[in-house]
C-alpha cells in the first residue's frame, strides 16, 4: 500500500513539473511580444518621426521618404508630409506566429508609401528609434524599415 501511495505522489508530481515546463515557456514567449508591442506604441505615438533607412531587396530607397515627417496618430492613423504633399494612412500592431508586427497601410497604389504598406516585423523599439524587416512570402527577400525621432 505504501509503494502505490508513494507512485501516486510521485506521478502526480511528475505531471505538475510537466505542465508548469511547458505553461513557462508559452508565456514568457508571448510577455516578450507583449512588452515589445508595449514599447513600440508608446514610443510611436510620442512626437516626429523621419525614415531614416528604407532598404528594398537590397536597394537603398531612402531618399524616397526625404523631407517628410510622420506622425502616428492614437486612433491607428498617419500622417506623412513635406510641405507640399501629404500622405495618410493607418497602423496597428498584433502578434502573428508568436512574433510582434507593426502593420502599415497607405492606400497609395504606386510609389514609395505602397512599398512600406506591409505587415513588418518588429525588430527593435526604442524611445528614438524603430527598426522593422519584412521577409517576402513570395520570393524570400528582406526588406529593411527604420522610423527615427526627429
Amino acid at each position: 500500500m505504501r509503494s502505490k501511495h508513494l507512485l501516486s505522489i510521485f506521478s502526480a508530481l511528475f505531471m505538475s513539473l510537466l505542465l508548469f515546463s511547458c505553461s513557462s515557456d508559452d508565456d514568457s514567449n508571448s510577455g516578450d511580444s507583449a512588452t515589445v508591442i508595449a514599447q513600440l506604441e508608446t514610443s510611436i505615438k510620442s512626437g516626429n518621426w523621419r525614415v531614416s533607412n528604407f532598404v528594398e531587396d537590397g536597394n537603398n530607397q531612402t531618399s524616397n521618404f526625404n523631407g517628410y515627417v510622420f506622425t502616428f496618430g492614437d486612433n491607428g492613423s498617419i500622417t506623412a508630409e513635406n510641405g507640399s504633399t501629404t500622405k495618410t494612412g493607418t497602423w496597428v500592431t498584433g502578434i502573428d506566429d508568436s512574433t510582434p508586427k507593426f502593420i502599415i497601410n497607405f492606400p497609395d497604389n504606386n510609389g514609395p508609401f505602397e512599398e512600406i504598406s506591409e505587415d513588418w516585423r518588429i525588430e527593435n523599439s526604442t524611445n528614438s528609434k524603430i527598426d522593422l524587416k519584412h521577409v517576402s512570402g513570395g520570393d524570400g527577400s528582406i526588406d529593411l524599415l527604420s522610423f527615427t525621432k526627429i
